[in-house]
């Protein structure tokens, strides 16, 4: 990525111009090499954009074209930390996104936003903040498809954790029927990525949740051998630990067996952290045949260390 221009520069120049050019190419190399990758250009954009820290009523940022961009690039640059595994910063540029997307009344921008805030609600166990922030997606007029489509996932992972069985199959089953009405009009440009895979990938992951392997696991092995963004190796991270919870060793031990080479390559922090924490179960499993506990050794030597040796935030 191509060192963003001076401070000065930027200020005095072409600052919506600069910050689209940020978000494709954040999107591009996320998508490509995962966000573990985009660490580095996430630091130099933060540096030397401003707009990115200063508050949102600040002189640079009060023309609306800039304040939709900047909330745009915010919310890729939380979307990259959250995936990194850096919880605390993601949720603090999560903030900064909302608030220039709600100053600018840039709604596509902050319903994304929130559905991300929902999504690391979950991960870090907190599954009524996750329904509490995806309740706040909805507005006076009916959502896009491709929105409430999302709205519904988000909801179906936040009720699994909280136990409600029927409640999470319901609302992951609705998601992927209203999936099939089609892209609206009204869906916004961020919808791209919402696809059949990614639906069944949601699905089998909430199925997982549920400990309802035998149905998860078809799902999660569609998504996660389907064309997509570097993140959906996660997909395949979910895949390994449901045929670890179904106790379908043979098949664990194939999937670890492709995995391993590339585990090092993974960019997603989410990723690395759940096939360690499947790897360090398997290890540990006296039931498990004692190939697959020496795959799952190497395998738990192979993932890379969360970004800078540690976490920053809960691993789920």
């Amino acid at each position: 990525m191509t060192e963003p221009p001076h401070p000065h520069a930027v200020a005095t120049g072409a600052l919506t111009a600069v910050a689209r050019t940020a978000v494709e190419r954040l999107v591009a190399l996320d998508a490509t090499h995962g966000a573990t990758a985009a660490l580095g250009a996430v630091r130099e954009l933060t540096a030397n954009v401003p707009g990115l820290t200063a508050a949102p009523d600040a002189p640079h940022g009060r023309d609306a074209d800039t304040l939709a961009a900047l909330a745009e690039l915010c919310e890729v640059i939380g979307w990259i930390l959250f995936d990194a595994g850096l919880d605390g910063r993601a949720h603090r540029m999560n903030t900064r996104a909302l608030a220039l997307a709600e100053r600018c009344g840039d709604r596509a921008t902050a319903r994304l936003v929130l559905l991300n805030e929902s999504m690391l609600h979950t991960r870090a166990g907190r599954p009524r903040a996750a329904l509490d922030a995806a309740a706040r997606v909805s507005g006076p007029r009916p959502l896009p498809t491709l929105v409430a489509t999302l709205v519904l996932v988000r909801r179906a992972h936040a009720v699994a954790l909280l136990g409600g069985r029927r409640e999470a199959d319901r609302l992951v089953a609705r998601a992927r029927s209203r999936f099939l009405d089609g892209a609206s009009r009204q869906d916004p440009p961020w919808a791209w990525w919402i696809d059949r895979a990614e639906l069944a990938g949601h699905h089998g992951w909430v199925l997982a949740r549920l400990g309802d392997w035998n149905r998860a696991i078809p799902l999660l092995h569609e998504a996660a051998t389907a064309p997509g963004p570097s993140y959906r190796h996660l997909f395949t991270a979910e895949l390994l630990a449901a045929l670890t919870g179904a106790h379908a060793w043979r098949e664990a031990e194939e999937l670890i067996a492709e995995l391993a080479p590339h585990a090092g390559d993974i960019g997603s922090a989410r990723t690395t952290e759940t096939l360690a924490r499947t790897a360090a179960r398997l290890r540990g499993c006296a039931q498990a045949p004692v190939n697959l506990r020496a795959a799952a050794a190497f395998l738990l030597e192979s993932v890379p260390p969360p970004p800078g040796g540690c976490q920053d935030g809960p691993s789920r």
